[in-house]
């Protein structure tokens, strides 16, 4: 049997990770893994991970999306010479009072989410073409930390991102449905993952928020307190998340979106079916900020 071929970015930590580890320790065999990391001095995690499983299912490669010839590079370096399964993972956030967020930090953002996954799929997009074959999976957020298509509050840039990644897979679906090439987006809610942690945002005692108005740095403090509780409450560990990539790449038929948590629904239903937008912008300001009043300065 012929196995199939798995490209995944992000790979260092969280879904990346979890996902690279679960097809290369399939027990049939089925999956030749490429984990690809921007930073290859992070693999031990992932090496550690997998040091039980065949030793021919997975190769970790060098690859930072925001580098078209790192990307080109990881690309050749593919023994089969092909990728039955692209998995678009890497991904980074940040939250804050726009006021505050520098035009460098904001394209950084773009240019990993949007860009760079648009690079990696431009890669190997020809060649799935080519053999009339293929699947891309990409991860997606159900809104900033949290809907497909869902605003959040302090999260503008980092929504517009995902924002953007849906409009990019959604077209190229209704495209690549004519090459026999399945597009599905993994919504995802919160993730106990490094993404946090790692996550770009000021402080409530930081020195750049002083140039923010008094209201809005309370909110701020509000809505950090409910991103706490949130991941608390209701975050999926990476392994949850790989499942539904699994789901996705088994299907016979894979959908277009996969939602991993279906806390969120509700808002996201109310979105689409309130047309002038009012009721979900009050809705969502009650979700964010009612359990934790900020107090007015």
């Amino acid at each position: 049997m012929e196995r199939l071929v798995v490209l995944i970015t992000g790979c260092s930590s969280g879904i990346g990770l979890s996902l690279a580890v679960r097809l290369a320790a399939d027990p049939r065999g089925a999956y030749k893994v490429y984990a690809t990391m921007r930073n290859v001095a992070k693999k031990e995690r992932l090496m550690e991970c997998v040091k039980g499983s065949r030793k021919d299912t997975m190769d970790v490669l060098q690859m930072d999306v925001t580098d078209q010839q790192s990307i080109l590079e990881a690309r050749d370096m593919i023994k089969e010479k092909r990728v039955d399964i692209l998995v678009c993972n890497a991904g980074v956030g940040l939250i804050g009072p726009l006021e505050v967020q520098s035009l460098e930090v904001m394209r950084q953002i773009l240019e990993v989410n949007v860009l760079g996954t648009i690079r990696t799929i431009q890669a190997f997009l020809p060649g799935m073409k080519a053999r009339r074959s293929g699947r891309v999976l990409v991860t997606g957020s159900v809104g900033g930390l949290q809907g497909e298509g869902l605003g959040l509050p302090f999260n503008e840039v980092y929504c517009a991102s995902k924002f953007a990644v849906e409009g990019v897979c959604e077209s190229l679906a209704i495209l690549l449905q004519h090459f026999n090439i399945h597009v599905s987006l993994i919504e995802c809610g919160p993730v106990n993952t490094n993404f946090l942690a790692n996550l770009r945002r000021p402080e409530p005692d930081e020195e750049t928020l002083t140039r923010v108005d008094p209201r809005t740095r309370a909110l701020y403090d509000t809505y950090l307190q409910h991103c706490d509780e949130m991941f608390q409450d209701a975050a999926q560990e990476a392994e949850d998340i790989a499942e539904v990539f699994l789901e996705a790449i088994r299907s016979q038929s894979p959908a277009l979106r996969y939602y991993t948590n279906s806390a969120l629904l509700p808002l996201t239903t109310l979105k689409l079916a309130a047309r002038d937008g009012s009721q979900y912008v009050k809705s969502m300001s009650q979700f964010v900020f009612s359990s934790h009043k900020a107090q007015e300065p």
